[in-house]
């Protein structure tokens, strides 16, 4: 499966010149340094990101320490969309897990443009059924593939979001994501390298051979990919979202 094309943040890219500048005025661009934690769990959610580049994934914190990974976001998606739907606390922790860059603006002020925009209202619509979809998918994917495919899967959806083909990513981080030991990280790196679908190093980088790294993964990341591409286009397939009423 071809790579996703690089560019602007998509929800973004897909409003029409004026709701969009309803945004405009009150966006900053900012940077997403690695493992840089942008919101914690429990905490109340004070600005909406909207990444360029990059990749940020929802934590799900156990009250045993343990955490596991139950999203995965980079430039189709946002952070904190759903804050429209009153204030409230996170539910996830927000870790940077490819470094990159993305457009932040206030909660008030995004919820203001939400209120007088429909195409705006749209766009948070068509994030949010990426985000359910992904969740459902996930928790799937976690009860019946083994470790192995999911590793594959969790490689295959941060080098969509990383430029070139190395990734730098620790068996600490991947031991997150996946939720197991860092030993079975490690093993499960063995079998990977083992069939040729990655290299890795000592410095926590890994290479990846595409082709191979996909036909180690479950079906989950082509179902994921392809639904996300329906759901919220990119503007180098279609410029717009399909809006209702407009």
């Amino acid at each position: 499966m071809r790579r996703p094309a690089k560019g602007s943040n998509r929800l973004l890219a897909a409003l029409p010149p004026a709701d969009l500048a309803l945004l405009s005025p009150h966006l900053k661009q900012v940077s997403l340094e690695q493992d840089a934690v942008i919101v914690r769990s429990g905490d109340r959610r004070e600005y909406v990101y909207f990444p360029h580049s990059g990749a940020i994934s929802f934590m799900l914190d156990m009250p045993n320490g343990a955490t596991i990974a139950t999203a995965m976001i980079g430039r189709e998606g946002a952070l904190g969309a759903l804050s429209i739907l009153g204030p409230s606390r996170s539910s996830v922790t927000a870790v940077v897990r490819v470094g990159g860059t993305a457009s932040q603006i206030s909660v008030s002020r995004f919820h203001a443009a939400y209120i007088g925009s429909s195409a705006i209202r749209d766009v948070v619509q068509a994030h949010t059924g990426a985000i359910l979809m992904q969740l459902q998918h996930v928790a799937a994917c976690n009860g019946l593939h083994s470790v192995e495919a999911r590793l594959a899967r969790w490689l295959l959806e941060l080098h969509d979001r990383t430029e070139g083909s190395v990734l730098s990513v620790t068996q600490g981080t991947l031991s997150q994501l996946l939720g197991v030991r860092r030993t079975t990280v490690t093993q499960m790196v063995a079998k990977l390298r083992a069939v040729g679908a990655i290299r890795s190093d000592q410095r926590g980088l890994i290479e990846i051979d595409r082709g191979r790294l996909e036909e180690a993964s479950c079906e989950c990341y082509r179902i994921m990919r392809r639904e996300t591409d329906r759901i919220v286009p990119d503007e180098a397939v279609t410029p717009r979202l399909e809006t209702r009423g407009r």
